[in-house]
């Protein structure tokens, strides 16, 4: 299986956390935590893990880390 890379929006200070795929086939990510510290950065991740039933150590940011927009890479997806 090859890995699978997913272009994200992040809104950090969410009121609740969710990953929702856009018409475009980009995909929207609220997370409910700042962007300080590297946390909205790991909550990204876990939402991702979750989302894609992975764990969180097959899931990176590969660019876009200090941004809104993000290449996330998840090794060994469908």
């Amino acid at each position: 299986m090859a890995a699978r890379v997913l272009r994200i929006k992040v809104k950090p200070h969410a009121r609740a956390a969710s990953l929702v795929q856009q018409i475009d086939g980009s995909w929207l990510a609220s997370v409910r935590a700042p962007p300080v510290d590297g946390k909205a950065n790991a909550e990204l991740v876990a939402l991702v893990a979750d989302h894609f039933g992975c764990p969180k150590r097959a899931v990176s940011i590969r660019a876009g880390a200090s941004g809104r927009f993000k290449l996330v890479e998840i090794e060994n997806a469908n």
